[in-house]
């Protein structure tokens, strides 16, 4: 799906975190969000599945337009919203009193998006997009919390998959994890781009080169410039980004 954001705009209380950001985001891409602590990029991400407007004092202004419906219209509800807009956290947050079944069952079960008869096969589909079938498929009534830390996030990547979303959001969705698991999560997103749209908030330069098609750099809430990820890094237009991504400031 192709996300169109215009003039976005965010607050926390009387602390303006966003300023008239605008760009196009294109669908089956990776889009990485690059910038300094504080620049706005994780705001950027949660307005785009409406998740800002749950912290007490927050408002949004502007437009977020999915395939040319604004998600933040009076009569769009923000569940229908997050059904089609999937969020990974920084940190697992996986249920640890569930198994690992029912960590990626729960949001199908909320939904109403299965019978018992076809639950189970959404989440063998969903590990295996996940690319954690092979690893759990003999331990799935067992505690997720058993799992590595690679571990719980693919299954939290698998529990935002099984909803069924076109639009998946990654907020540093590497940055608590090894080497190895890393590589696997940065893997995935190549796959996964085959059939999502991907957005995802990185500290790590280096692993938006290797993984985002674009690349957007986010300066005090202020969207600087966005392109093709090689250009941004090798031929940027604008001195700020030039700065940033040679190490300069940030």
């Amino acid at each position: 799906m192709t996300i169109e954001v215009k003039q976005l705009n965010a607050w926390y209380g009387k602390t303006q975190a966003l300023h008239d950001v605008s760009l196009t985001i294109e669908p089956h891409s990776v889009t990485a969000l690059i910038g300094p602590s504080g620049c706005g990029k994780s705001t950027f991400v949660r307005c785009l599945n409406r998740m800002h407007e749950e912290v007490p004092g927050t408002r949004v202004a502007g437009n977020v337009l999915i395939e040319g419906t604004n998600i933040y219209d009076r009569d769009i509800r923000p569940i229908y919203v997050r059904r089609q807009i999937g969020m990974v956290f920084q940190q697992p947050n996986v249920l640890p009193t569930r198994s690992i079944f029912e960590n990626v069952a729960i949001g199908i079960r909320l939904n109403g998006l299965a019978t018992r008869h076809t639950i189970g096969g959404i989440v063998e589909r969903s590990l295996r997009q996940a690319a954690l079938w092979n690893e759990v498929k003999d331990r799935l009534h067992t505690s997720a919390a058993q799992l590595s830390g690679g571990q719980q996030q693919r299954l939290c990547v698998a529990r935002a998959l099984a909803v069924e979303p076109h639009v998946l959001l990654m907020d540093e969705p590497a940055s608590a994890l090894d080497p190895i698991a890393t590589q696997q999560i940065e893997d995935l997103m190549h796959q996964l781009k085959q059939r999502y749209t991907i957005v995802v908030v990185t500290h790590n330069m280096q692993q938006a080169a290797r993984v985002a098609d674009r690349t957007a750099f986010f300066l005090q809430g202020h969207l600087i410039e966005i392109g093709a990820t090689a250009t941004i890094f090798s031929q940027p237009e604008r001195k700020e980004t030039e700065d940033y991504v040679t190490g300069r400031f940030g």
